[in-house]
């Protein structure tokens, strides 16, 4: 199962595919930029159609977006909510299955502590991918926790899925 992880942001929106399983793999990371001198709706736009260019590229069966924090500037949470709104619009348009994670659930399911900081979420990643290094920039290495979260979470519920099945 492939699984697309997105940390929404209108400068910058990190994204991360994962494929899951017993040993889930990174299969490609990176960032959607905008620049800042453009007009909000221009980048959203670009926000979309990258996103939407990533489903068709890798047609995966779910996508994880990182949910909405509450900033301490209102504009900036606003921001943040348009952006997402045009991620889970391109996410529906394309039939895929939306979870949806606060920050603290995505690094406590990777690193074991919901307080946990950058560095350490890239360095856990890292391990239960297997990689040489940490994904970077790091909104993609977001993105890959978003999806990472969402591989270990959908492998549990079907896991115990089928322990109910056995106990029946």
């Amino acid at each position: 199962m492939l699984i697309l992880g997105i940390d929404p942001g209108t400068a910058v929106t990190g994204y991360g595919v994962v494929r899951a399983g017993p040993t889930p793999s990174l299969v490609e990371c990176g960032v959607i930029r905008t620049k800042a001198e453009w007009p909000l709706p221009r980048r959203l736009k670009d926000i979309a159609e990258g996103v939407r260019e990533l489903l068709a590229r890798h047609r995966p069966q779910a996508m994880a977006v990182e949910s909405a924090f509450y900033a301490k500037n209102v504009r900036t949470t606003l921001v943040l909510g348009h952006a997402r709104g045009v991620i889970l619009l391109a996410g529906e348009e394309a039939g895929v299955e939306i979870h949806e994670y606060p920050p603290a659930e995505i690094k406590k399911a990777v690193v074991g502590t919901g307080a946990a900081t950058k560095v350490q979420v890239q360095l856990m990643i890292a391990q239960h991918l297997r990689l040489k290094s940490p994904p970077q920039p790091n909104d993609a290495a977001d993105g890959v926790a978003a999806a990472l979260t969402c591989a270990m979470r959908l492998g549990m519920q079907r896991a115990l899925a089928r322990a109910r099945m056995v106990t029946r």
